[in-house]
């Protein structure tokens, strides 16, 4: 069974195609026939070695990947679902050390495992789980109610667009920052207010809202630099753990995918807004396991607008 991944940290070179054991499906496990998997930044850090503490209780080789799509093959005793035989998956996966989703075959807990998207391909319904799940408990933790004001940055991103397009779902106003190149995107996700890109985000932000905005998402790492733009009291959330000093009473959160881990009530209705249009799937191109790295180089370089796909 094939697999793609790294026996030792470093650019996209060290990337390769490996041989590892086949898998089979225990009680309360569902084994995905995997065809796709979304590569997204926290693949390039597990393998440029910004989480080799982590991978270290493991040997290798290492495993990345976060997002599966493909069709089940097995279901293991017990399985309390709708799931069948030969359905459409997809899936987001925590890797454990050398356990992750790029991979030909995988099992995971039931709970992780929902039905793929209707009219939807492998490589688009791998674009949604992981990136749509953080979203959606980025906005849980800013915990904003209709008519308030959002701020995101890095909206072009895959996580930034589904902030954008939950946000404006459940009523709220969103502003984002934007290159010239990237404002007809942010207009079809819904953005309400685009502000130039560049120095000064915070005094930009407050020209629009004087008082500042209510909450922010913020998915391109400003950190420090966009704290000024959120109002007193308001909410502040970070994809990459960092945590704002302490000031003008403003709730600081870190999302950590990890938490919405096997929420399957959550996934499912993610996957109806794909449905439904709400979101929007997104995928920059797919390439062949064996071509792995040049989905890495893409990634690292920017300027994707979607994902990656590795496809299986």
């Amino acid at each position: 069974m094939k697999a793609v991944g790294l026996m030792t940290h470093g650019g996209p070179e060290v990337l390769e195609v490996l041989e590892v054991p086949e898998v089979q499906a225990g009680p309360g496990q569902i084994r995905i026939r995997n065809h796709a998997s979304a590569v997204n930044p926290t693949d390039v850090a597990a393998r440029s070695g910004l989480m080799a503490q982590l991978q270290k209780k493991n040997p290798p080789p290492y495993v990345p990947g976060m997002d599966a799509a493909g069709v089940v093959d097995q279901i293991g005793e017990g399985v309390n679902t709708d799931i069948q035989l030969g359905d459409n998956v997809m899936a987001m996966v925590v890797p454990n050390g050398n356990y992750g989703a790029y991979r030909e075959q995988i099992v995971l807990d039931q709970n992780a495992v929902v039905k793929a998207p209707k009219d939807t391909s492998h490589v688009e319904a791998c674009t949604l789980p992981m990136n749509s799940l953080t979203a959606r408990l980025s906005l849980d933790l800013l915990n904003l109610k209709e008519g308030q004001v959002l701020a995101v940055t890095g909206s072009p991103g895959a996580y930034g667009g589904y902030v954008v397009q939950l946000a404006k779902a459940g009523g709220l106003t969103v502003i984002a920052d934007s290159n010239e190149s990237d404002e007809k995107l942010l207009k079809s996700l819904g953005v309400d207010i685009i502000i130039p890109r560049g120095e000064g985000y915070a005094e930009r932000i407050r020209e629009e809202f004087p008082e500042g905005v209510d909450g922010m998402a913020d998915g391109a790492l400003l950190n420090e630099l966009a704290i000024d733009a959120v109002r007193d009291g308001g909410s502040f959330t970070s994809i990459r753990g960092f945590k704002g000093d302490p000031q003008r009473d403003i709730e600081f959160s870190t999302t950590w995918v990890t938490a919405y881990d096997c929420k399957k009530d959550i996934l499912e209705t993610l996957k109806g807004q794909a449905e439904e249009g709400i979101l929007t799937l997104r995928v920059a191109d797919s390439v062949s396991i064996e071509n792995a790295a040049e989905a890495h180089e893409r990634l690292e370089a920017g300027g994707t607008r979607g994902r990656m796909v590795i496809e299986f």
